[in-house]
């Protein structure tokens, strides 16, 4: 029986992240929408290349996004290598995350449109911004699903749970600190997003100590 409640389970599990990784799939791929063709008749007049050169916000833009939510995906598939059953707030939460993830092209569109802009400040805050309400909705994902260890094996380790709540934090207070910074230097606040994406892109050595534990 008890086997039988574990297949369960896992292919709720599956299902939930499969649709996820379709979520995510779309989203990254609406990015490059952002992408246009120079005017032909502005290429005529000044040149391919200087043309080009002159969209380069939406370009970093493009980027920047691409890898914030390629680290998002990842961290979410981070996330289900632990979780091992489902229930309602699981999935609500699943949720929250990924209609956060699926209004970043939008920010990003703000952001790149207004980066050489008077509204530069406005449009950084926005972009950054919105990352940190993301980074919220994963704090309440991973809480929910590690809380008491409810949706974990029950031989994980919850020392090693409490090491990630702590990551967690860490990740929400700058992201926080780098939308509070967008108001005195919008650069500066696009470095530490980009920093944090670096930060939760690098391998969690506490999450496969974690996941190891079956």
């Amino acid at each position: 029986m008890n086997s039988l409640h574990s297949l369960t389970d896992e292919k709720d599990t599956q299902r939930v992240e499969a649709f996820s990784d379709g979520v995510f799939a779309i989203v990254i791929t609406l990015l490059i929408f952002n992408v246009h063709l120079p005017d032909p008749a502005l290429v005529t007049q000044h040149g391919l290349l200087a043309e080009l050169g002159k969209a380069w916000a939406v370009y970093l833009g493009f980027a920047l996004s691409f890898f914030f939510i390629l680290v998002m995906w990842i961290n979410h598939h981070r996330l289900f290598t632990l979780i091992r059953r489902t229930d309602n707030g699981l999935l609500l939460f699943n949720g929250l995350l990924l209609f956060g993830v699926t209004v970043v092209p939008f920010t990003t569109s703000i952001m790149t449109e207004y980066l050489n802009h008077s509204e530069q400040q406005t449009a950084i805050i926005l972009y950054s911004g919105w990352f940190f309400v993301v980074a919220v909705m994963f704090n309440l994902l991973w809480r929910h699903a590690s809380r008491g260890n409810r949706l974990f094996s029950p031989y994980a380790d919850l020392r090693l749970a409490a090491a990630i709540n702590r990551a967690y934090n860490l990740g929400l207070t700058m992201y926080l600190i780098s939308v509070l910074l967008a108001f005195v230097s919008p650069p500066i606040s696009l470095a530490i997003t980009t920093a944090m994406g670096v930060f939760f892109a690098l391998p969690n050595q506490r999450m496969s100590q974690l996941a190891a534990v079956e």
